[in-house]
Formats: structure tokens, C-alpha cells, sequence
């Protein structure tokens, strides 16, 4: 009887590790990562397969053998990230993690879609953003720019890839198709490349059946954030006849990449580590200039965690990294995707609505949102709520949220249904009243989600209502013998006012990682945005809804997240030679704080919003196209500030390829970031920033906006710049006036003016 290589490495194995020690521990996925490789930028084939024999050597020494090596090993990274992820006993793994080449070692963890899960772009100029066609023609509307997406895939044949009017592909792109287990997909000039990772997931679901051998988006979320970023004009899009315009991405005469790395959930994670890295790996040789990212997990050390560690080596290509800040607002310190080699998008809204009023017997009415293509015959219907209605035996919050079993059809049918928002998908409660017999639902906030309000396509006409508002109506459905209600057929309304504010989900700073560096970096806008969708699910993405959507309207930091990737496009077309520190400078120093009614920009709750919700502000790509001067980084300012925070000259050697020696003193407040951010402030410090002028020659004057209770100098407080590419170094003192009144976070801003420019740096201070 001839043994597998299976069982002849678990035999093997036994027989190796009883030699070494006699108890056994569990099996999990790891990822084993060894910085960078050695073998320059272009590699041969035979650099690739020895990097991969390497990886069978070295975990063979582990293992009792190479080939039980070949047989734990699920992928080698082998192009510009070093490092393998393997089938493992954690015993095994713990020896590993001392090896002195390894740099880290962590689990081949879950991480999730930066979604609102029930749940637009229709180009920022149709949004009523800002008017963009200046900078979309100045940059050729980021002509062959290539941004890459790793998310859930792409529906190719939506119309935002078409590629008519496209020349030849560019040549610099080394990507494929990779279409071989699903010749229905196709590429073109347009959509230039997809690719699919799933051995990570696998390692964890267990074997895939034939049905993932594709780039093909399945769920929608990956169509909608590659469209956002990059999309072509597609005239007359809509979500069923609501927000009618022409859609473009942010660049929309990019070229396009997706790299599927995302799957069907299993307890709540989408994309896998394992999966993560080999994008990483495969979209920096394949020659991206721009990857979108939107998702993420719990923040984590840089070295075990697969989106820093790829941006990383990404940056060093010169290819700048966008990432989604997270869905867990409004508490403080849910940021996640905190390196600062990326840049981090929170969400907020825009000022397009999509408005269906509620209107009371009591002659009271109250603005919501809805996408429901369903409208109620114009008159009176009977009110209840859902509490009221709650099925017997059902607990009361079940009933109250609009949970599945919870409605009596008996006391719902022919009636508006009042259901309070939480924890089940918002399309969901509508689809419980629905089956329960109502003709219509108003979604009520609770107290966290204050006014955000979002616009879904519910399964029946419904209005989404804030806070405030549904208290007036559940007090109204409580003191009336007889309520009745009136639901409005939605309409698409423009210059809506205030606008933007931050979403509720938006995930909030301080950076728990590391507290010196401001997260996120940006917002943008994240709230009912409408953009291309797959057709193998209808809008709600739940198996009830059997609707098909072109275009769709999909909440998140997920969807913020590409408007500033394509912004970056076009910021790519313009200044190709710009390092990613420089676009990210550009972004976040011109954006701005204020809404369109000039008073600050508000949280969901009607109260202002600060630096730990938006950043540096929300984005303004028209002034990004010229932001006067810039706060530049190199690689190496990144490698100084990982000395920093305590990794030792070995790992930061392998991870950057080359020998390396931290520099002393060194202070990560001294970090050449576009915001000042002082976690611990006792008595006083001073910091260096330098700024290099990338517009015309000029004379800047500094302005400083004081945090309450610090005094802020600046030293010089004038810089003359006589030409481009000049820098100028400058030093800020921040003093504490009054200790017991900024034992909180406190925050102001610095500004650079030279009457054409605003270069605006914020302040974040808190003493201790």
C-alpha cells in the first residue's frame, strides 16, 4: 500500500515531534512574514521558485521534512513581500516566532467589510459636492492611472467598465485575467486585470467547491468601491428612477484592477490575512499606482497586521494605499487600517437626499429618507408600534426592533409600522413587517445614531426618520386612541443643508496603536451613495429580495473610502513623480471643516464634530490639485518611525531589505506628519515639521488657532520659498497654560497662508 504525502508527513511529523517534546497543541492557519526579498524589483522565474523552495527549507527544519513543509505551506509570497502562510500546530508555530529571521508571526485572522450591511456616486459633480469639472479635465480624468480594489470581486459587465474609447493597455501593467475556471468573465481596455485569493479562506471554511474559482463580485461590494473610485460615465444611472444622473468614478478614465480577496462571511469575517497578503504581493508586481482597501479589523501591532504590512511594501513602490476607517462609531478609539503610511477615510454625508415625509393624523410631518420604489395611495392608514404589535411570547425589545418572529400579523395587517433602528439589518425590519402584513414601515433611530439617516431600497414603502422625530411619533402613536399616518413618495432632492456631517458609524480616534498619529486622515462622503452593483444579488443583498439593480445605494466608511482613492488618481495624473506621503499631504492640509451653511461640521447628534471624527477635515479635490506646500515622508522617515515605537534594528533590517540603524534621539512627535497630534503633553514641548513648496514661488505666514488651555508658537513664523521643490524647516512649541483644564483631548490648527494657499494642520492635545 502506497501512503499519500499527506499521511507520510502526519507520520513524520509524530515521529519529529515526539523527539522534541511529547504533548501535541491545536492546528491553526498562520502567516510567517520575513520582510522583504533581496532579489530587486523584476525578478526572474527562477528567483521566484527559489525564494519558494527557501520558505520549504526553512519551515522543513521545523517540520522534519520539506515536503511535510510543501504539504502546511497554502502560499508563498515571493514577489516583494517575503514570507509564507502554512497549516500549522501552534506548538510548531510558538518555535517559529523566536526564529531570529522571522520578523512576525500571527494567526491568518478574519477581517470585515467596512459595509453597513442594508444598505452613491454619482460623480462628485452630480453629487453637488464640489464642481469638479476643472480638476477632472486638468487631470484627463486620471487617464491611465491604474487603481487596483481588493474587496469582493467586480460584475464586469456593468457599464461603469466599459472601455469604449480606450486605447492600448498601458504597458507598465504586467497583470492577467484570470479567468481560467470562469471564461464568462472577461476583462478589456477598461477593466484591465482581476484576480481571486481564497486559499486563506479556505484554510479556515475548509474545501471550496469550483463556484470561487472567480474575480467575479457575487455580493456587490467590490462592484460598488471599484466603480466609486474609477468608473466610466454611464448617463441617465439610478436606483430605480431616484438620484438620476451620469455616474463616474473619481477618476473615471482609469484603468481598473480587482483583486477578490473577501467571501462569504463565516462568523462575521469576509477577508482573510493569508488572502490579504498575496493581493498585496501579486498587485505591487502586477504595477497598480493606486489600492483602494475597504476593510479592515481590530487594530493591531503593524507587524501582524496584513493591510499595513502590504501598504508598506506598497509605499515603497511609490503606490499610495487608501483604507476605510471603520463602521463602529460613534465611540472614541474604533479606528482602525492606523499605520501612517496609509491614508484612513472616515464617512459623512453629502448634500443629496432622497426625502419621503411622514406625515401624522395629527397633521404633524417629518422628513425621512427612503429608495423604496413602492408608493402608498395618497391617503390616512392605521399606526402601531411595534411593540404593540409584539407576537406572543416574543421579548418586547425583539418586537420593538422588528426582529423575525417577534410581529403578530393580527395586529399588523393594513397598518404603517413603527420600528426602532438596531442591531438586525434595516431592510430586514422591513421585510418582518412586510411578512407580518404592513403596508408600510417608519424606521425610528435610536439614540446613537442621533440624525444620520440613510436611504435604503426597503421591500415596502417606508421612512427612515431620526431620532428626534421618532420620538415625536411614538409619542404620538401612544397618546392617540386612533393614529394614523401618510407616508410621501420618495423624491431626489439636491442642496440639502447641513452638509456634510459625520455618519454615526463613522469609526472615531484616538489611534490606539499609536496615539501620536491622528486617524483617521480624512472624510469623505459615505452615506447613500449610488454606484455600479452586481446582478447576482438584488439591493438589500438579502435572499428574500429577488430585485436586480445596475446601480445601488450603499452606506460605509467602504464607500468613503474610494472617492478619496480616486481623488488620488487624478492627483497621480497630475504629479506622477509625488510620493504617496505628498498626495496624502495634499488631501488632507486643503480640506475643510465647515459645512455648506459655514458653521462647523456637526456628528450625527447635532453636536460639533472634531479632529477624532473627520481628520483633517472633509475633502476638497479642487484645492488638492494645489496645496502649496506639502509635508513629504520618505521609506526611510518610516523606518525611523518604527524605531520609535520599539521594534529593534534586526526586524526593521529584514523588513526594509537593507541593513539599518536607528538614529538618536528620535521622537515621534517630531514625525513629518500634516497634523500635530501630543497624547501626553507635560509642561511643554517643541516640534519640527518641514514643508516643501510644490506651487509657485511665495512668502507663507503662519496662523494658529490655540487648543483650549495650550499656547501655540511658531518659530519662524514667516517662510519665503523662491522656488519649487524648496524646503523650509519650522519648529512649534505647545505649552500648557492651564493643566486642569486639558486633561481631555483639546484641539486648534495650524495654518500656512500666503494669501492663495491654506495649509491647514490640526492640533491634538492632551496633558497629563
Amino acid at each position: 500500500m502506497r501512503l499519500s504525502n499527506a499521511t507520510l508527513c502526519f507520520v513524520s511529523f509524530i515521529v519529529f515531534s515526539l523527539l522534541q517534546s511529547p504533548t501535541f497543541a491545536a492546528k491553526n492557519s498562520y502567516v510567517v512574514y520575513l520582510g522583504g526579498h533581496s532579489h530587486g524589483h523584476k525578478p526572474e522565474t527562477v528567483d521566484l521558485d527559489a525564494v519558494t523552495e527557501s520558505h520549504y527549507e526553512f519551515l522543513g527544519s521545523f517540520l522534519g521534512s520539506r515536503d511535510c513543509a510543501q504539504e502546511a505551506i497554502f502560499y508563498s509570497y515571493t514577489r516583494h513581500i517575503n514570507g509564507f502562510a502554512a497549516n500549522l500546530e501552534d506548538e510548531v508555530a510558538a518555535k517559529i516566532a523566536r526564529h531570529p529571521k522571522v520578523v512576525s508571526l500571527f494567526l491568518n485572522k478574519g477581517r470585515k467589510l467596512h459595509t453597513t450591511r442594508s444598505w452613491e456616486f454619482l460623480g462628485l459633480e452630480e453629487n453637488g459636492v464640489v464642481p469638479m469639472n476643472s480638476v477632472w479635465n486638468k487631470a484627463r480624468y486620471g487617464e491611465d492611472t491604474i487603481i487596483g480594489n481588493l474587496d469582493t470581486g467586480v460584475w464586469p459587465e456593468s457599464k461603469s467598465f466599459s472601455d469604449d474609447g480606450y486605447g492600448p493597455i498601458p504597458s507598465k501593467w504586467k497583470g492577467i485575467c484570470q479567468n481560467d475556471k470562469d471564461a464568462g468573465f472577461q476583462c478589456n481596455r477598461k477593466l484591465i486585470g482581476a484576480r481571486y485569493f481564497n486559499k486563506g479562506y479556505a484554510s479556515i471554511v475548509g474545501k471550496l467547491n469550483s463556484s470561487f474559482d472567480t474575480p467575479r463580485d457575487k455580493e456587490g461590494h467590490g462592484t460598488h468601491t471599484l466603480s466609486t473610485a474609477g468608473g466610466n460615465l454611464v448617463r441617465k444611472a439610478s436606483v430605480f428612477g431616484f438620484g438620476k444622473g451620469t455616474a463616474k468614478g473619481g477618476s473615471p478614465r482609469a484603468r481598473l484592477a480587482a483583486y477578490k480577496v473577501c467571501w462569504p462571511p463565516v462568523a462575521g469575517d469576509e477577508c482573510f490575512d493569508a488572502d490579504i497578503l498575496a493581493a498585496f504581493d501579486v498587485a505591487i508586481h502586477d504595477g497598480v499606482d493606486v489600492l483602494s482597501v475597504s476593510l479592515g479589523g481590530e487594530p493591531t501591532a503593524f507587524f501582524n497586521d496584513s493591510v499595513a504590512i502590504g501598504s508598506f511594501h506598497a509605499i515603497k513602490h511609490g503606490i499610495v494605499v487608501v483604507c476605510s476607517a471603520g463602521n463602529s462609531g460613534p465611540a472614541d478609539g474604533t479606528v482602525s487600517n492606523v499605520a501612517p503610511w496609509q491614508i484612513t477615510v472616515g464617512a459623512s454625508t453629502m448634500d443629496r437626499e432622497f426625502p419621503s415625509f411622514v406625515v401624522l393624523g395629527n397633521k404633524m410631518q417629518y422628513k425621512g429618507q427612503s429608495l423604496s420604489p413602492q408608493a402608498l395611495p395618497n391617503k390616512f392608514y392605521p399606526l402601531i408600534n411595534s411593540a404593540d404589535a409584539r407576537a406572543a411570547g416574543a421579548p418586547i425589545k425583539n418586537a420593538t426592533l422588528c426582529q423575525a418572529g417577534a410581529l403578530d400579523p393580527k395586529k399588523v395587517t393594513g397598518k404603517i409600522l413603527v420600528c426602532l433602528r438596531g442591531q438586525n439589518a434595516r431592510v430586514d425590519k422591513g421585510q418582518q413587517a412586510a411578512l407580518a402584513g404592513a403596508i408600510g414601515m417608519i424606521l425610528a433611530n435610536d439614540i446613537l445614531t442621533g440624525n444620520e439617516i440613510i436611504a435604503d431600497a426597503h421591500v415596502l414603502p417606508a421612512s427612515h426618520i431620526n431620532y428626534s422625530d421618532g420620538l415625536a411619533v411614538f409619542s404620538y402613536v401612544n397618546s392617540t386612541k386612533n393614529p394614523t399616518a401618510y407616508l410621501t413618495p420618495v423624491t431626489t432632492k439636491k442642496g440639502t443643508e447641513p452638509a456634510p456631517f459625520m455618519a454615526a458609524f463613522s469609526s472615531k480616534g484616538p489611534n490606539t496603536i499609536t496615539p501620536e498619529i491622528l486617524k483617521p486622515d480624512i472624510t469623505a462622503p459615505g452615506v447613500s451613495v449610488i454606484a455600479a452593483y452586481t446582478e447576482a444579488q438584488g439591493p438589500t443583498n438579502a435572499d428574500f429580495d429577488k430585485r436586480r439593480v445596475q446601480f445601488n445605494s450603499v452606506s460605509g466608511t467602504s464607500m468613503s473610502c474610494p472617492h478619496v482613492s480616486g481623488i488620488v488618481g487624478l492627483l497621480k495624473t497630475l504629479y506622477p513623480k509625488w510620493s504617496p506621503a505628498a498626495i496624502k499631504s495634499a488631501i488632507m492640509t486643503t480640506a475643510t471643516t465647515w459645512d455648506n451653511t459655514k458653521e462647523p461640521i456637526l456628528n450625527a447628534s447635532n453636536i460639533k464634530a472634531g479632529p477624532f471624527s473627520y481628520g483633517a477635515g472633509h475633502v476638497q479635490p479642487t484645492l488638492a490639485v494645489d496645496p502649496g506646500l506639502v509635508y513629504d515622508l520618505a521609506a526611510t522617515d518610516y523606518l525611523k518611525f518604527l524605531c520609535t515605537l520599539g521594534y529593534n534594528e534586526t526586524q526593521i533590517s529584514v523588513f526594509s531589505q537593507n541593513s539599518y540603524k536607528c538614529p538618536k534621539p528620535i521622537s515621534l512627535a517630531n514625525f513629518n506628519y500634516p497634523s500635530i497630534t501630543i497624547p501626553n503633553l507635560s509642561g511643554s514641548i517643541t516640534v519640527t515639521r518641514t514643508v516643501k513648496n510644490v506651487g509657485s514661488p511665495g512668502t507663507y505666514r503662519a496662523e494658529v488657532k490655540n487648543p483650549t488651555g495650550i499656547s501655540v508658537h511658531v518659530k519662524p513664523n514667516v517662510l519665503k520659498f523662491k522656488k519649487v521643490g524648496e524646503k523650509k524647516k519650522f519648529k512649534v512649541t505647545l505649552k500648557v497654560k492651564n493643566a486642569s483644564a486639558t486633561k481631555e483631548y483639546v484641539f486648534g490648527q495650524l495654518i500656512w497662508s500666503d494669501n492663495v494657499h491654506y495649509v491647514k494642520s490640526p492640533i491634538v492635545v492632551k496633558s497629563v
